[in-house]
């Protein structure tokens, strides 16, 4: 950012100081972190506006990081929240682990449940994506013969626990295939109206894949399924944050996810969302005092549990509702037209993610023709500092691309000059 643009920006905040370049969090401490104070901004759509954002999050000197599909950083606000927590817990610990932070546990399930629009009574606060999964998955008593549908897409965490605690039972697993590129939602849909039988129970399905970055119509796949009396239940790991979500309006049953990619909260931390109509069909994974709680808590009662982590889940809310969770979505597609109209000029490049906004957000997976992509994804970190996920199944080796709120149009003209370069070598 300019000198100047950024004396205006700065002045425009009324923060009254200057917010350094952050490389390490030593060179700023976290006790001498303000809050960013975003109101007053929120029709800025200006690369300085964006330039602010970045400066929150703290990565390794030199690393670009365009992995955050894998595992997201969090900003300095919620750092600093989790560490001042640990502090207090570790100086009084059987007051904060045991009651101590009732009402503030309280308030991060309300934040949450504003979050995605609905009740605080049908959130329960987890782990990650997998214990949410697993949970859905082992609560329910099929009989032999039935039927669960469960895309090829599915992350490993969402197929898994299907096949321990349902396949393993004689129920069947049915696993339609789904396009790598499709142009419209209607081609996803009709792969699974043409899975439904009599016996189908349950859909379980991803939000957005991990694969290459595609967006599945949960909503119309849900208004679809329950015509038919089956449930669908939503792997969310890859949406929640990326995306404006309504659960209501999803229609969906039940949605997990973690809470440490695209919400930037601390790691270990997840949701569970359960309609309240079908929230009596879970059971809890783990039973201890407690156990006869009707409410939603029954699902997360684990007596002792990470509540500096779980405090910093309501400050990553806190962040994300600072810029507005419309505008983080805005802004996706914003970087996902950028970069994909830079690609689109290279005949070495090849795009592997759906072009349709309905298809597809702020993950995007690029092939680097006739080149391998482990070997692609080690010459862009060994030369360019550039951290990506290179995806080999189903014939993708491509490299996938995470842009998060803390990546600027800069960084991306820096990945694609990268890529290009890769591409000769």
């Amino acid at each position: 950012m300019k000198a100047h643009d950024r004396r205006h920006f700065i002045k425009a905040l009324g923060v009254g100081v200057t917010i350094p370049q952050i490389n390490t969090a030593k060179q700023l401490g976290l006790d001498q972190i303000l809050p960013i104070d975003f109101e007053g901004l929120q029709d800025d759509n200006s690369e300085s506006f964006w330039n602010l954002v970045q400066s929150q999050f703290v990565f390794a000197p030199q690393l670009k990081y365009f992995n955050n599909a894998s595992l997201g950083g969090s900003p300095l606000s919620v750092q600093k929240t989790t560490s001042s927590a640990r502090n207090t817990l570790d100086g009084f610990p059987s007051k904060y682990m045991w009651g101590g932070w009732d009402e503030e546990k309280e308030t991060v399930r309300e934040k949450v449940a504003d979050l995605f629009s609905v009740s605080a009574e049908e959130i329960a606060l987890i782990h990650n994506t997998t214990e949410g999964m697993n949970l859905i998955a082992r609560s329910f008593n099929l009989s032999r013969g039935d039927e669960i549908i469960l895309a090829d897409h599915e992350h490993t965490s969402g197929r898994v626990c299907w096949e321990v605690f349902q396949e393993a039972k004689g129920i069947k697993i049915v696993r339609p295939q789904l396009p790598i590129l499709p142009q419209a939602e209607e081609d996803i849909v009709a792969l699974y109206r043409e899975a439904i039988t009599p016996q189908t129970k349950i859909i379980s399905m991803c939000h957005i894949v991990n694969t290459n970055g595609m967006i599945l119509p949960v909503k119309a796949i849900s208004e679809m399924a329950h015509q038919h009396g089956i449930l669908v239940a939503v792997d969310g790991a890859q949406s929640a944050g990326m995306v404006d979500i309504d659960l209501h309006d999803l229609g969906c049953d039940f949605y997990t996810a973690s809470a440490h990619k695209w919400l930037f909260a601390p790691k270990g931390i997840g949701i569970l969302y359960a309609s309240s109509a079908k929230q009596d069909l879970l059971q809890p994974l783990i039973v201890c005092r407690g156990y006869l709680d009707k409410s939603i808590r029954r699902l997360e009662n684990y007596n002792t549990r990470n509540l500096p982590e779980l405090l910093g889940l309501g400050a990553a809310v806190d962040f994300i509702n600072q810029i507005g969770i419309d505008k983080i979505a805005k802004r996706s597609y914003e970087l996902k037209a950028y970069f994909r109209n830079q690609i689109e000029q290279y005949p070495s490049l090849k795009l592997k993610t759906p072009s349709p906004d309905q298809l597809s957000s702020a993950i995007q997976v690029v092939e680097v023709i006739d080149k391998d992509v482990k070997e692609a994804k080690e010459y862009l970190f060994d030369k360019y500092h550039i951290d990506s996920r290179p995806m080999t199944t189903f014939n993708l080796n491509a490299l996938r691309l995470s842009f998060a709120v803390y990546i600027t149009k800069t960084n991306i003209d820096e990945l694609v000059q990268a890529l290009v370069d890769c591409s000769k070598h």
